[in-house]
């Protein structure tokens, strides 16, 4: 299993909400564009909109473990933000995992093979 890049710079935040292409789901949004490495980058964002501390921790852990068995189907070469709404604290991971492979296969950034 590769290892997951996640976004650090606030330009690839930016390049991403900016020229990316966006897909919305109730429990997370999804920002996806293509970057000039051949790595797979990830970044989790929450606002204080999700509530306190605590919440926000919480919704990216729930993200950052929902993407954790996608990873690998990513195709390379694209950055992704992944942006916590109101209900991710309050769902497992399981729940988000099967949303955010909906809306990555939706963005066109999944390779078609399956992994158990």
């Amino acid at each position: 299993m590769d290892k997951i890049h996640s976004l650090t710079r606030n330009s690839d935040f930016r390049r991403a909400y900016t020229k990316g292409k966006s897909v919305v789901t109730p429990l997370v949004v999804v920002y996806l564009s293509r970057n000039r490495e051949k790595a797979r980058r990830v970044g989790i964002t929450t606002s204080k909109k999700i509530g306190n501390a605590v919440r926000r921790n919480r919704a990216r852990r729930v993200i950052r473990e929902a993407y954790r068995p996608l990873a690998s189907r990513v195709k390379r070469g694209y950055d992704l933000v992944l942006v916590a709404r109101g209900r991710t604290p309050f769902v497992k991971s399981t729940d988000v995992g099967r949303v955010l492979e909906k809306a990555l296969a939706q963005a066109g950034a999944l390779t078609g093979e399956k992994r158990p």
